[in-house]
């Protein structure tokens, strides 16, 4: 059997497969080693995890993690815990843009986006992540991200450069006043969780022209600063909620910054899926005369 992960600093969807077929999914807290221990890390596995895969851990044989925070310091930790869990198995630890890269484009070249909370991008070869545009967070950048769109949305909002009446709706709907607002972004933890929680709201409210463009001006900048410097004619195709539900204006920044977005996605599990299916199936001649 093999397990793949796919997680967040918020939730981990965790699959359970057997030659190809579904066989268990999973929701844990999120893991990310920039913020937990390795106790705590493999307090989630056993307590959330195993509790409900109990009679099929022990056949666990391959363990594919792809993770937020998973840079080249960090896999070792992650893969060493998961190991002690999973004492019989090979176990892979990635990070979530190779995840988002493998489960977009299987084994074929690409331009990998993640638009979430966050924002991350890459240059897939279809084996590795070969060039990546730092991120950087919501504060230097994370363009296209929530986080950026609320931050973006919340200024335009207290400046008075949103429509008559808007910024009362929004604080009625919230259950916020102002002066909550910078409270909660420069006072509170969490802040890009907290921005980006306003994109409900822009959502509802996309048909408003001034709001509109500024989610279109934020996927356009996404593009400029993040995309844009792969030099890359290959498609693009993006990962993530905010991908996912506003992909009518994510599209069309596309078109207006010149590039080819071809496939969005809300999660990548089900390309995972297919992707360590096919890296698990038995290679044979046939293959070889196929390919």
């Amino acid at each position: 059997m093999r397990l793949i992960a796919d997680s967040g600093s918020t939730k981990t969807d965790w699959c359970l497969i057997h030659e190809g077929m579904e066989m268990a999914r999973v929701d844990t807290q999120g893991i990310n080693p920039f913020f937990q221990t390795d106790a705590q890390i493999e307090g989630i596995v056993r307590d959330e995890l195993l509790t409900r895969i109990r009679q099929d851990a022990d056949r666990v044989g391959h363990v594919s993690f792809y993770g937020a925070g998973i840079r080249p310091e960090m896999a070792p930790r992650v893969s060493a815990v998961l190991a002690r869990v999973f004492e019989q198995a090979e176990v892979h630890v990635e990070s979530d843009l190779l995840g988002a890269a493998r489960a977009l484009f299987q084994r074929e070249p690409g331009i990998a986006c993640i638009l979430g909370t966050g924002s991350n991008s890459g240059l897939y070869d279809g084996s590795r992540v070969v060039r990546n545009t730092p991120p950087m967070g919501f504060i230097l950048g994370d363009e296209g991200s929530g986080a950026t769109m609320g931050k973006l949305f919340a200024g335009a909002l207290c400046k008075g450069l949103m429509p008559e009446g808007l910024l009362e709706e929004y604080l009625q709907w919230s259950q916020q006043t102002v002066a909550d607002i910078i409270q909660r972004v420069y006072r509170s933890p969490l802040p890009n969780r907290y921005l980006a929680s306003m994109s409900v709201f822009i959502h509802q409210h996309i048909d408003i022209p001034q709001v509109r463009d500024l989610v279109v001006d934020n996927f356009r900048m996404f593009f400029r600063r993040n995309v844009a410097p792969y030099g890359s004619t290959l498609p693009v195709r993006a990962i993530g909620s905010i991908a996912y539900f506003f992909q009518e204006q994510l599209r069309e920044a596309a078109l207006l910054e010149h590039f080819t977005l071809d496939r969005i996605e809300r999660t990548p599990m089900s390309g995972l899926v297919m992707f360590e299916s096919a890296k698990a199936r038995p290679f044979s001649a046939a293959d070889e005369f196929s390919s």
